[in-house]
């Protein structure tokens, strides 16, 4: 019988990963959790092992902030070499995704490849963000879904549940985007893979604590990346 597994990316989230973990393993589900930490200062790594003893939460260390992007494909990689996990969902660590969502995106995988957990293919249901962040996330996905022809309301969601199978289509090594980019990245490769996706309607709570990770420099990958991906062979 196989096991999911959970990639949760950190950078001093200590507050909230102590929290989060003890709520994914009582999941109906009984994931595994995989937590890819970038040297955190605040100790975060170290509260990870805490949990070391239960035999189910696994800590990958990186030594430098490397990108959220790479963080997943370490995670992907992680899972990849271990025949026993599928399949595979990663989500934040600050509470922004439901922990309870994750039962309802592994259930869509019993007819899709890919899960998206959506924040607008049932209205807009994003809670806490400034109208400016929201309006630029919105147009965000409307953008790409012009340029790339993706059939979806939310590319950019970090939110996603992969078979196994699915995820084992992409070339790990030669995704170099990151942030929302990255999102839109590996949903549209898989997308032109031949696999199917599903988009599961969640409600998007801005962070529980800690400080947000968005940049500008991320914002405007995410601009340029819908083009390369689209029309690679203008680049």
């Amino acid at each position: 019988m196989k096991t999911p597994l959970i990639v949760v990316p950190t950078y001093n989230e200590l507050e909230n990963i102590r929290k989060l973990i003890p709520i994914l393993l009582d999941l109906p589900v009984k994931p595994d959790v995989l937590v890819v930490d970038d040297n955190s200062p605040d100790g975060t790594g170290d509260a990870v092992l805490e949990f070391e003893s239960t035999g189910r939460v696994h800590l990958l260390s990186r030594p430098v902030k490397a990108g959220l992007g790479q963080a997943y494909i370490a995670g992907f990689g992680w899972a990849l070499e271990r025949d026993e996990l599928d399949p595979v969902v990663q989500m934040d660590a600050d509470f922004s995704h439901k922990p309870e969502k994750v039962v309802e995106l592994i259930d869509a995988l019993e007819e899709y490849d890919l899960a998206i957990g959506s924040r607008y293919c049932s209205g807009v249901n994003v809670v806490n963000w400034p109208l400016s962040r929201l309006l630029l996330s919105w147009f965000a996905n409307k953008y790409t879904k012009l340029i790339t022809g993706l059939p979806l309301e939310d590319a950019t969601g970090g939110f996603k549940a992969f078979r196994r199978e699915a995820l084992a289509k992409l070339d790990l090594s030669g995704i170099k985007s990151d942030g929302y980019s990255f999102q839109i990245e590996v949903t549209y490769k898989l997308f032109n893979a031949g696999c199917s996706v599903k988009e599961v309607p969640i409600i998007f709570v801005d962070r529980h604590a800690g400080t947000s990770k968005m940049t500008k420099s991320i914002v405007w990958e995410a601009v340029w990346m819908v083009w390369h991906l689209r029309f690679p062979w203008l680049f």
